[in-house]
């Protein structure tokens, strides 16, 4: 079984091509999957993409003219394909749902604790001989108020994590996680967390209803000097909004693991190049942002588990057998 895979760097290549079983064989590209990349998947039996390739419907009639039947993703979002599409043309899907949710969320608590103690600026002043401590002070995470916006796999690790601080937890989810009902964690609506919360991290899928939940409105209710930390979706966010909210100090601090333009950034080396997007050089430029390139799931714990899974589910499609949690 040939799969064609797209968007691949070399440490995809490293864990696919040594987890890979006997009877598939893989074909690495970099380049993004789109209709105009869509023909090097001829000759595939299955495409593997990631979450920034463009699987729409005319990618998908570009697929099924190939007679490619099954779409691989190795991550746990798919807000970047049609899946109704996908499955009225008779093609299936599966995913990643759970690859390792701690990557992710001892991500996101290390931008929390590296925006609070300035790690980044202090880093780069001992490099430079300079002790002061003027411009490092920091706050105790014990007894801060965390909310915590969707209570999954991720934002339940991120929850263990944070009650190990001492910290008093706020969780808002449409389905209250019932792991969480013997923990120290309170449930409550969204406009109250948003509003009694010193630091908010998202950890939600991206869909109608959460695109750009984090925007001028809800950054109006917020506390002065909130944290936000966004290790999720780009589109959780108004990064316009956030930034007026960076500007009149509403916001005192923003971690981003992700941002809404990335798919036209993220994963290259792009250091000799002019970026031209304004409104990333805006972020870039204040002294309380940190921006890290999309490397939550980055840990060898994870893509060993990502490979696995993705390799798995396309066995299981190549048997036309399909697995409850994975397949979508």
């Amino acid at each position: 079984m040939k799969v064609t895979m797209f968007s691949t760097q070399d440490y995809d290549k490293t864990f696919f091509t040594s987890h890979c079983p006997d009877g598939i064989a893989l074909d690495f590209h970099d380049a993004k999957l789109n209709e105009h990349t869509a023909v090097l998947a001829k000759g595939a039996h299955a495409v593997c993409v990631f979450v920034n390739d463009t699987v729409d419907k005319a990618v998908i009639d570009l697929l099924i003219d190939m007679n490619i039947r099954h779409i691989a993703l190795r991550c746990a979002g798919y807000n970047n394909v049609d899946i109704d599409y996908a499955k009225s043309q008779g093609m299936s899907l599966s995913r990643v749902p759970a690859y390792s949710p701690e990557a992710v969320a001892e991500h996101a608590v290390a931008l929390m604790l590296s925006l609070n103690r300035k790690l980044h600026k202090a880093y780069n002043r001992v490099r430079d001989d300079n002790f002061d401590l003027n411009g490092l002070l920091g706050f105790n995470m014990y007894q801060r108020t965390v909310g915590v916006l969707g209570t999954g796999k991720i934002g339940r690790a991120v929850i263990d994590i944070l009650l190990g601080f001492g910290c008093e937890v706020l969780c808002y989810d449409i389905f209250e996680a019932s792991e969480l009902k013997d923990k120290a964690v309170t449930y409550t609506d969204l406009p109250t967390l948003m509003a009694q919360s010193d630091i908010i991290t998202l950890h939600c899928p991206l869909n109608e209803s959460t695109e750009h939940m984090i925007n001028e409105q809800s950054i109006s209710s917020m506390k002065d000097g909130v944290m936000i930390i966004n290790t999720s979706r780009g589109k959780l966010i108004d990064t316009k909004a956030v930034i007026s909210g960076i500007k009149s100090k509403k916001i005192g601090y923003l971690g981003l693991d992700v941002y809404e333009m990335e798919e036209d950034l993220f994963f290259k080396n792009r250091s000799n190049e002019i970026i031209d997007d304004d409104v990333f050089q805006r972020l870039q430029s204040f002294p309380n942002v940190m921006i890290t390139g999309h490397q939550g799931f980055f840990t060898e714990d994870a893509l060993t588990q990502i490979a696995r899974v993705t390799l798995s589910n396309i066995e299981l499609a190549a048997k036309d057998e399909q697995d409850a949690e994975t397949f979508l």
